[in-house]
C-alpha cells in the first residue's frame, strides 16, 4: 500500500469570515479519504497564532474562543526553508522542551476572506515551495477584489455590471461630494459592497440617500475600498462551479438560489434550517433553456481562465430573466466555494472531488518546477572587482 499523503488543512485566521472557515474546514476534513490522506488540521486563531492538535478535528472545540487553551493543542509555524516542507511544533523551543518537525505533502487552504482566500496564504506556500490546493496567488488576489475582477473580466469581453469604487479616505474627506457622485451615476436601488469581503458581510441594498450614507459607514468599517453597483431589478442569481486548469476546465450543473430577502444574506447562506453551508434554498439544475445554460457555462469557464484560475471556483451570475441578459457578479475561488453540492449531480462524490483537487495541486506544483528560478551571472564578481559606483540603477 502506498504511503498516505500528509494534507495540512489550514483554516480560521484573521478574517471576518473566520467562523465560516471553521465549518468549511470540517467539511473538507470529513470528505478527505482516510485511506489516502493523513489529515493534519492547522488552525489559525483570530489573532493569527497557528495551532495544531487532535482537538481541532472536533468542531465542538470551537464553541468558544478558548481552543488554544485545550489539552493537546500546541503552537506551530510553517517552516520557511525549502529544505524542510512542513510545520515546526512549537516554533520556539525552551530550555527543557524541544521542537519537532511535521512534514506536509500538500496544503489545503480553507481560510475564507482576508489572509487566506486573497492570495496571501498562497504566496506563503509559494515561498516555501509547498503544493497547495486551489487558485494561485494572482487569481486569488484578483477574484477576491470585486473592482479588480470587474476590470479584468471587462478586458476579456465578459459581461459585468457598471460599478464605482470609493476609498475610505475620500469618504472621510468629502462625504456629500461622494454621495452626489453616486446619485449622478446610478438610480436607486443600488448595492453597497466592501471590495474584498465575501459571505454577504457588509453588503446592503439601499433605496435612498440616508440609507446609502449609513451603509457606506458600515462598509468602510470592513474594508478600505467599497464598490457601488446598480441593482438588477427583476433578476435572479445563477451559480456555476468550474473545475480544472489550463485547457482542461469543465463546468458543473447550474443552480438558482432562492432568496427570502432581496439578496442572499449571511443567515440565508449558512444558517437557514440548520443546513450549515448548504442552508440556502436552491433549484438544481436551474430552470433555464439549454441554450442559455450552455452560454452561462461557457462564460463561467472563460471567466475562470481570464483570471488564470486553477483548481475550483464558483462563478456567480446575475440574470435578467425577461431578456436573457446575464452578468458575472463575482468569482469565488476556493474556499469561497468548494461547491461540493454542484458536482454531485455530475457524478463526483465529495471524496472524488477532494482527490481531483489534490491531483490538480500536485500537477500545478510539478509544472512550477519546470520553470527556471536560478540564473547565475557574473554581476556580483564584476561589482566586487570594480566597485558599485556606476552600476545601472545606482547614483554616481
Amino acid at each position: 500500500m502506498s504511503k498516505k499523503l500528509a494534507v495540512g488543512v489550514v483554516f480560521g485566521s484573521r478574517s471576518v469570515e473566520h467562523d465560516v472557515s471553521i465549518v468549511s474546514a470540517h467539511q473538507v476534513m470529513r470528505a478527505l479519504d482516510p485511506e489516502k490522506y493523513e489529515v493534519v488540521p492547522v488552525y489559525i486563531d483570530r489573532e493569527g497564532v497557528w495551532l495544531v492538535g487532535d482537538p481541532l478535528r472536533d468542531i465542538s472545540s470551537f464553541k468558544n474562543d478558548k481552543v488554544g487553551e485545550m489539552l493537546g493543542i500546541k503552537e506551530a509555524a510553517l517552516s520557511s526553508s525549502t529544505a524542510f516542507k512542513g510545520l515546526i511544533v512549537p516554533p520556539i523551543s525552551g530550555l527543557v522542551g524541544r521542537n519537532s518537525l511535521r512534514k506536509l505533502d500538500v496544503i489545503f487552504p480553507v481560510v475564507h476572506g482576508s489572509h487566506g482566500e486573497d492570495g496571501t496564504l498562497q504566496g506563503l506556500c509559494e515561498l516555501v515551495d509547498l503544493p497547495y490546493v486551489g487558485c494561485g496567488v494572482t487569481a486569488s488576489a484578483i477574484a477576491i477584489d470585486k473592482p479588480m475582477t470587474k476590470t479584468v473580466l471587462a478586458q476579456h469581453g465578459i459581461p459585468v455590471l457598471d460599478g464605482l469604487t470609493l476609498t475610505r479616505g475620500a469618504w472621510l474627506h468629502d462625504r456629500d461630494g461622494l454621495l452626489n457622485q453616486i446619485e449622478a451615476k446610478f438610480a436607486y436601488p443600488i448595492f453597497v459592497k466592501p471590495a474584498t469581503l465575501g459571505s454577504s458581510i457588509g453588503i446592503a441594498r439601499v433605496t435612498d440617500r440616508d440609507m446609502l450614507g449609513n451603509h457606506l459607514d458600515v462598509a468602510f468599517n470592513f474594508d478600505r475600498r467599497v464598490l457601488i453597483e446598480p441593482a438588477v431589478e427583476g433578476g435572479s442569481e445563477i451559480n456555476c462551479s468550474v473545475l480544472g486548469m489550463d485547457a482542461q476546465v469543465r463546468a458543473s450543473v447550474l443552480e438558482k438560489p432562492i432568496s427570502f430577502e432581496q439578496f442572499l444574506t449571511y443567515e440565508e447562506k449558512y444558517m437557514r434550517q440548520g443546513g450549515g453551508m448548504k442552508g440556502a434554498e436552491r433549484q438544481i439544475p436551474a430552470p433555464l433553456s439549454d441554450d442559455l445554460t450552455a452560454r452561462i457555462k461557457q462564460t463561467a469557464i472563460d471567466a475562470f481562465r481570464a483570471i488564470d484560475g486553477r483548481g475550483i471556483a464558483r462563478v456567480d451570475f446575475l440574470l435578467r430573466e425577461a431578456t436573457g441578459e446575464f452578468y458575472v457578479n463575482e468569482i469565488n475561488t476556493m474556499p469561497g466555494s468548494l461547491a461540493i453540492y454542484l458536482w454531485e449531480p455530475e457524478g463526483l462524490t465529495p471524496r472524488a472531488l477532494m482527490d481531483e483537487l489534490i491531483r490538480l495541486a500536485l500537477e500545478a506544483h510539478a509544472q512550477k518546477r519546470q520553470t527556471r528560478y536560478n540564473y547565475k551571472t557574473g554581476l556580483v564578481a564584476h561589482a566586487a572587482a570594480r566597485g558599485l559606483k556606476g552600476l545601472k540603477g545606482l547614483k554616481k
